[in-house]
């Protein structure tokens, strides 16, 4: 269990206190508008009204006692650079700051941020990647160069065994994991037979990937 701070309650804030409560974190929100605040009260540890910009204000939260902070105010900008940097500057253990852009990204890692994040351009680059290909159930980019895709069984591989199949020597991939009717397994015989009721994981270089993904579509 992780102590997590989430200043700016918009929907991307919203969305990460829902989800970091339901995995068990402690979670305290702040937000300017008590509208923002009242829909997740049943769910978080605590929240408070506040401006954040102000300097009192920080202080007053105790940033050092929590394992992470997050600022999520991308829309305005000034506020989400000035908060950054006071929250480094009193002590807190690890700031991530959302950013619209690139250039956003940049002053905030200048300006104290540990890392930032950007949820509009990665949601976006997920449902491109995932809806381009025809066998692509869901994709999860670990960096520019690796990503893991989840593809159905094809035909072709139906009824073949792991070994037969050969991911890595046929396509240059890695199998992770079979998922199947929402269970998942990561310890497969090499002689387990697939079928087309099953999912694979998959994890590679994404150059690879791409051209395996033209293979099967």
């Amino acid at each position: 269990m992780k102590t997590i701070l989430i200043i700016g309650i918009g929907r991307f804030g919203s969305h990460l206190a829902e989800r970091f409560t339901k995995l068990g974190n402690e979670v305290m929100i702040v937000d300017e508008n008590e509208d923002n605040l009242k829909k997740l009260l049943p769910y978080v540890t605590s929240a408070q009204i506040g401006d954040c910009t102000d300097a009192d204000v920080l202080k007053s939260l105790g940033v050092r006692n929590f394992d992470i902070c997050f600022v999520c105010m991308g829309d305005d900008f000034q506020s989400s650079l000035e908060i950054t940097s006071m929250l480094k500057e009193l002590g807190a253990k690890m700031v991530i700051s959302k950013a619209n852009d690139d250039v956003h990204a940049k002053f905030l890692l200048r300006n104290g941020a540990d890392s930032v994040v950007y949820p509009e351009r990665d949601m976006a680059l997920r449902l491109a990647t995932r809806y381009t290909a025809n066998n692509v159930v869901d994709y999860v980019g670990l960096s520019d160069d690796v990503s893991i895709y989840e593809i159905p069984v094809l035909e072709q591989w139906a009824g073949k065994t792991i070994r037969e199949v050969d991911f890595r020597k046929m396509y240059k991939i890695n199998l992770l994991s079979i998922k199947k009717g929402g269970e998942m397994s990561l310890v497969m015989d090499p002689e387990h037979v697939l079928s087309v009721d099953e999912h694979l994981l998959v994890i590679g270089y994404q150059a690879d990937l791409q051209k395996f993904l033209k293979k099967i579509d």
